[in-house]
């Protein structure tokens, strides 16, 4: 892991680019030491500098958590292959002409989930490597597909919070009955992209005891910020 640069924020976090072979990503720690961490990925690979991502990992890591994120494959920076280009043309285009999606969907996000999990998983060795992280680990994002695949094969989370879940390929949706963890799902009820129906069904399939759901109005982008604060509040409960 090497950082290529450094920025002290006002509120005393630190804010570190990085590489790691070819994975770009991001690393914001507290000013106290060693700090649970938390791995923060947007939905479905979108860039790790998404102003909502960074907003929510600026203010967790200023309530005491190391929290890092990375580009997918194809994704920020990261080169795209034709082929990837055009799924997600079809995708968009399909979201917008209110067609059938669940296909383009599959052949998108089941390969590029198989593509991040063990990118995260390299990332997750070398970050607790880092003197100034302690663990447990928690997962943290709207990309609810590799969520549901990192707490099936990583031992090492121990919680994690889901945004929406309404598309998630076949795979991810089976294997939500071996997830355990605590889990914390929010679900924005007027969310176009993400079926209520398929979220509340996913939700009901995860095998975990301790499962929440927070349902709020609003569109995909509308989740309340009271939610960041209860989602740091449940993050407590289990990592620290």
């Amino acid at each position: 892991m090497r950082f290529i640069s450094e920025t002290r924020l006002d509120d005393g976090v630190l804010e570190r680019e990085f590489t790691l072979g070819e994975i770009p990503g991001t690393l914001w720690t507290p000013g106290s030491a060693p700090a649970p961490l938390v791995l923060m990925a947007h939905n479905n690979g979108l860039p790790k500098a998404e102003p909502r991502l960074v907003a929510r990992a600026r203010y967790t890591a200023a309530r005491g958590y190391a929290v890092a994120t990375i580009d997918a494959s194809g994704c920020g920076d990261r080169p795209r292959s034709a082929a990837d280009e055009q799924a997600r043309a079809d995708l968009r285009r399909a979201m917008q002409a209110g067609e059938p999606v669940d296909e383009i969907f599959e052949s998108f996000i089941g390969p590029l989930v198989e593509k991040a999990v063990p990118e995260w998983q390299t990332t997750l060795d070398a970050l607790l490597s880092l003197p100034e992280i302690g663990g447990p680990v928690g997962y943290s994002g709207g990309w609810t597909a590799l969520g549901i695949r990192l707490a099936v094969v990583e031992p090492r989370i121990a919680a994690a919070g889901f945004f929406a879940g309404g598309y998630v390929p076949r795979a991810q949706r089976e294997e939500a009955r071996q997830v355990t963890i605590p889990l914390l799902f929010l679900l924005q009820w007027d969310d176009a992209g993400n079926p209520r129906q398929k979220a509340l069904e996913l939700f009901d399939a995860f095998g975990s005891k301790e499962k929440t759901l927070h349902a709020n109005l609003g569109g995909h982008t509308g989740t309340p910020w009271f939610e960041l604060e209860d989602g740091c509040r449940f993050l407590d409960r289990h990592l620290k």
